[in-house]
């Protein structure tokens, strides 16, 4: 340890968990045994809900006010590009799991400091990890003390339930022909049966694809409106989202299961049970 070195932890609480959070002040203090600056960004809903775990840290909320996507990752860079001026530190961790701070930590890097990413287990992405000094990754748990099911993600694809779709109605059609052909059926009975037969399977695949959405994102099945930011990191983090692909487009495709909201942009499961 160092105590002449200025160290600075800035959290990105709408990000990652409590739990890391709270795993990612010791780890540090651990490290350095100081920790000059310490700050966490978020919106009133996430100050509100962490304010006595901030008070137990020494953690100084930093309530971001402003809607829209990414406002709290652009509070926070504004905040530690002034901080890398003024401060001085030496070493700078950003404790987020998201790649957006790419560009934040070339640009303190280049201000002398060592930069140091923390995320979170299952969130976190080789884009992100590759643009650090150095990365840690922690596991978060649950109250019980167990690893969350979010970090055990299923890695299947949602693009899998196309193809049980595609199973389905192969299995569906090979099951008619084996019917015998006892009665003539009108025309138009037939064309309704073979629309309804459509609809079940459209059905059936959207729910299995819904299934997987809601095993990578767990917070949505109770219900919950979530971030569509994190819901999107986590759906790439279970490789059930391409890194450059739309996670709107995924959910409009999916408008029976899930609903988009907007002003922040969130995502919220239409089917979870009534309270």
């Amino acid at each position: 340890m160092n105590p002449m070195l200025k160290v600075m932890l800035l959290i990105d609480a709408d990000n990652v968990s409590a739990d890391v959070m709270e795993q990612a002040v010791h780890k540090v203090l651990a490290e350095h045994g100081q920790l000059h600056v310490r700050r966490a960004y978020c919106t009133a809903e996430v100050a509100l809900k962490h304010q006595a775990l901030f008070k137990r840290l020494g953690v100084r909320p930093m309530v971001n006010l402003a809607a829209g996507k990414n406002s709290t990752d652009i509070a926070l860079a504004v905040d530690a590009m002034d901080l890398a001026v003024i401060e001085r530190p030496q070493v700078v961790y950003l404790v987020s799991s998201d790649s957006d701070f790419a560009p934040l930590v070339i640009r303190l890097r280049e201000k002398g400091c060592r930069v140091c990413g923390i995320g979170q287990q299952g969130k976190t992405g080789d884009e992100t990890t590759a643009a650090y000094d150095d990365f840690t990754d922690l596991q978060h748990h649950d109250k019980s003390g167990r690893a969350s099911a979010s970090s055990a993600a299923p890695s299947v694809p949602v693009a899998r339930a196309a193809g049980r779709k595609t199973t389905a109605k192969a299995a569906a059609s090979g099951a008619a022909a084996k019917v015998p052909r006892a009665k003539a059926v009108p025309a138009a009975k037939k064309a309704a049966t073979k629309n309804a037969a459509k609809k079940s399977q459209k059905e059936s695949a959207a729910s299995e694809a819904a299934e997987f959405i809601l095993q990578a994102v767990p917070a949505l099945r109770g219900g919950s409106e979530v971030a569509l930011n994190d819901v999107a990191q986590a759906l790439r983090a279970a490789k059930l989202l391409g890194k450059h692909a739309s996670s709107i487009k995924l959910f409009e495709k999916l408008p029976a299961e899930f609903a988009v909201l907007q002003h922040p942009d969130r995502i919220r499961w239409i089917g979870a049970p009534a309270p």
